[in-house]
């Protein structure tokens, strides 16, 4: 049995936590999401 989990759900949910205990951080918490994301897509990276 092979488990396989992919990067960008994780870092959604742990977004979408963050958010929902903090709502004041929400500029902070999408800019960084936001950066990820984009740094996964344009290296390609398969975590």
């Amino acid at each position: 049995m092979t488990l396989h989990i992919e990067l960008i759900p994780i870092l959604s949910i742990i977004a979408g936590i963050l958010i929902l205990i903090k709502p004041k951080i929400l500029n902070y918490v999408v800019a960084i999401y936001l950066i990820a994301v984009g740094v996964i897509q344009l290296f390609g990276l398969t975590i």
